[in-house]
């Protein structure tokens, strides 16, 4: 009797215990699941009052009719266009705008922990200080190459990156990589990206060009400016001022009267056209592509027509140069890139340097055999033209709106190649800058190590250089989003945070 008792109660205390349970376990769940739901119509609110800065996707609303329309930023805006101007070839950054005392201490030694080292080319050679004498410029005594003496006059209006560094040592990607955030062929470019997000402010005009170098185009051609996957009209337009657009003067033999009239017959049918079939987007943004063209017509030879430029301009920007044609030529697309510029173009892409032709290191930045005679070339074709083309922006007030951006595929080695007298390639840490709308100047960020090989202090990535970019354009990099083969696609793909240090 006292067993059965005893066991009585032991089982009455172990159902006490699993009903207790079941209660706390009940209310458990009932507190969490309270507290998930608050957090879910919390997020919900959040949303709603965009409090959130990643809660999804922000793709414009383009009409197929008017797809360059001017379309509102997701914030307030530092910039309204963009310069960007490229050296492709990957200059080297310890013999422009990177300062490396040690590699002058240093000259002809080894650098310590590069016995194995073997980069694009094979094995590497002793460190080599620059050929060019840096000087302190300006106020801010920034130390510059005396390869770009004019360009470094402009140090006091510059903010320098020095710690960017790249995913690729090859020069087709590497190019890809800078314009587009990824190394393979078919994504859309920064100014893709910034034209189908914002439009542009003047219609008669493309939304996004690019100036090739008088040379050519840059290795990896138009995958610079390309759409990738946008749609085609966010492709970038291919101007030079020796070459304006193709096909764009009247056929001989056909009047200016005969050309009107058959524009606007062709528009009448367009219009009868698109009424017939209304919702039909790719008929709408094909008329509207026709309607631009013929615009074109008219603004295209305004603004690439050169010859109302003052003397005294073509003298400042090396444009009248008898002695040095490359000079002379780049000199007079700089001057177009102004223009452009003045004329409401949103996304400039300015190249000095194309895919190599006649030689290694002649017709780009690829200074791997003969650094010191090919950058000897390479420099005073640069300098004047794109120093000139910087004051006179400065000088004409459009530095309040644009956004100067110099940039390269990566950087080069501190030391030389053995057995040659060149730099390879080196994308473990290199040197951009910027100028005017939204950026400190004079400024700089970041660091590479002693010699220039790799960045060490605030170390950056190309990701944070576009997402830096589109946000002095007033576009968050992680909601400016297309969606593509299943997945959101974005300028920085998952990666990058904007650069709040180099703001205003």
């Amino acid at each position: 009797m006292q067993m059965s008792l005893s066991l009585f109660r032991e089982r009455h205390d172990t159902s006490k215990k699993n009903t207790m349970t079941r209660f706390l376990n009940r209310r458990n769940f009932l507190s969490q699941a309270t507290t998930g739901l608050s957090s879910i119509a919390l997020a919900s609110l959040l949303n709603e009052q965009r409090l959130l800065a990643d809660s999804g996707p922000i793709r414009p609303d383009i009409d197929p009719a008017r797809p360059f329309a001017s379309r509102s930023a997701h914030h307030p805006a530092a910039a309204k266009n963009v310069l960007v101007i490229f050296c492709a070839g990957a200059c080297s950054h310890v013999d422009t705008f990177d300062y490396k005392p040690e590699l002058v201490r240093r000259h002809g030694q080894a650098m310590p922990g590069a016995e194995s080292l073997v980069t694009f080319q094979g094995e590497q050679g002793m460190l080599t200080k620059s050929p060019w004498e840096f000087k302190p410029r300006g106020e801010s005594g920034k130390m510059i190459s005396e390869l770009v003496p004019q360009l470094a006059e402009l140090a006091d209006d510059m903010c320098f990156i020095h710690s960017l560094t790249g995913k690729t040592n090859t020069h087709g990607p590497g190019e890809n990589f800078m314009s587009t955030g990824y190394t393979l062929d078919g994504f859309p470019s920064m100014g893709a990206w910034t034209t189908w997000a914002l439009g542009t402010e003047n219609e008669n005009l493309p939304a996004y060009v690019a100036i090739a170098d008088p040379r050519g185009t840059p290795q990896s051609s138009v995958n610079n400016w390309g759409e990738g996957f946008l749609p085609a009209a966010f492709q970038g337009t291919q101007l030079s001022a020796l070459k304006p657009l193709d096909n764009l003067d009247i056929p001989p033999g056909v009047s200016d009267q005969t050309d009107r009239a058959t524009r606007s017959f062709l528009e009448r049918m367009n219009q009868r056209h698109l009424q017939q079939f209304p919702g039909d987007t790719e008929l709408a943004a094909r008329i509207s592509s026709y309607q631009l063209a013929a615009r074109m017509q008219l603004s295209v030879p305004e603004v690439t027509d050169l010859s109302s430029e003052p003397q005294s301009i073509l003298r400042e920007y090396g444009a009248d140069d008898s002695q040095n044609e490359l000079k002379a030529q780049f000199a007079k697309n700089c001057i177009l890139a102004r223009r452009l510029i003045e004329n409401g173009v949103r996304f400039v892409q300015l190249f000095n340097g194309a895919y190599q032709t006649g030689g290694e290191g002649v017709s780009n930045w690829d200074g791997h055999k003969s650094l010191q005679q090919q950058y000897s070339k390479h420099g005073p074709v640069l300098d004047q033209p794109c120093a000139a083309l910087l004051k006179d922006m400065k000088r004409r007030g459009l530095l309040k709106d644009t956004l100067v951006v110099w940039m390269t595929e990566f950087g080069r080695m501190p030391t030389f190649q053995k057995g040659a007298s060149g730099r390879d390639h080196n994308p473990d840490g290199f040197t951009a800058w910027m100028m005017g709308a939204g950026v400190k100047a004079p400024f700089t960020y970041g660091a590479s190590d002693e010699f220039g090989y790799k960045a060490v202090e605030n170390v950056g990535t190309v990701y944070d250089f576009h997402a830096t970019i589109l946000h002095l354009l007033g576009l968050n990099h992680k909601r400016l989003t297309y969606y593509h083969n299943g997945f959101e696609r974005r300028l920085t793909d998952v990666h990058g945070h904007v650069i709040k240090e180099i703001l205003t």
